[in-house]
């Protein structure tokens, strides 16, 4: 009775937590269809905001190059991440390799403020001009440890004694990381490819730093229009935006899920072999 009881009261505190979360987002998107032009009361239903937002070019120009921006550094950031959890786990030394993972887990807490404000000293001092290119290390940067903490623990479960054993039966360095190494750890890569994405499409504090006459991006964009007044056109792009990532959160799910069924039948494969085996050597 006392653990229905938890039960209930657990169910009712998410419930409250995702209605917090979720309301507001509706709340937006509610009155991106409002022919009122304002969020003071609904009056009509229109696309009119909508069609605003297609017919911006200038704003379309900015959702591509956040795009081909998240997607740049998330490719980046991943391959660098991926390499440097590959290069933390086998690390001999547990004190250097702790040491290794506080520096990346520092990096993980550390205020977006301090980041951005840290960036924008170290180009300023060396002469770097502010612009895309200087948006786009610095998102490398902030995603680059997200990366290693996504990869890392797929590391962990991984069976060391099948490198062993291709090494054993003469299987090369690049076979071993290409055959072997890479399809254990490939969920904790894509984990950290979706996730810095994510981290960079929605990025406004270390942008607002870095970022220079000529280039913006959209959070940085929707900021200085929302500082000028409510404009539903707004609330119209972060609904598209909205609906963007929940695609790409639900793309992300049926590819962890086909990798699991994959796996899976890969196991129940080798226990019909195993099993066939055990028989013809009892026949």
């Amino acid at each position: 009775m006392k653990g229905t009881t938890n039960t209930k009261w657990n169910n009712a505190f998410l419930a409250l937590v995702f209605a917090l979360l979720y309301l507001p987002i509706f709340y937006l998107i509610f009155y991106s269809f409002n022919a009122g032009g304002t969020m003071n009361a609904f009056t009509g239903f229109t696309w009119e905001h909508y069609q605003a937002v297609f017919e911006d070019t200038r704003l379309i120009g900015i959702v591509l190059n956040t795009f081909l921006l998240a997607l740049l550094s998330a490719l980046i950031a991943t391959v660098i991440g991926t390499m440097g959890a590959i290069f933390i786990y086998y690390t001999k030394k547990r004190s250097t390799r702790n040491t290794l993972l506080s520096l990346n887990n520092v990096l993980m807490v550390s205020p977006d403020v301090i980041i951005g404000a840290s960036l924008l000293i170290l180009f300023t001092m060396l002469g770097f001009s502010l612009g895309f290119s200087s948006v786009l290390l610095s998102h490398i940067a902030f995603s680059i440890p997200i990366v290693v903490l996504m990869v890392l623990p797929k590391l962990y479960e991984m069976n060391d004694s099948m490198i062993s054993a291709a090494q054993d039966l003469g299987a090369s360095t690049s076979q071993v990381f290409s055959r072997i190494l890479i399809p254990s750890i490939t969920p904790g890569i894509l984990s950290g490819f979706f996730m810095a994405f994510t981290y960079s499409l929605d990025d406004f504090a270390v942008t607002f730093f870095v970022t220079g006459n000529g280039f913006t991006t959209l959070a940085v964009e929707i900021y200085s229009r929302a500082r000028r007044g409510v404009s539903l056109e707004i609330n119209a792009l972060s609904a598209l935006m909205f609906l963007f990532t929940l695609l790409l959160v639900l793309g992300y799910y049926f590819i962890q899920q086909y990798g699991h069924n994959k796996h899976a039948q890969q196991l129940r494969a080798v226990g019909k072999r195993a099993g066939s085996e055990r028989k013809v050597k009892k026949g």
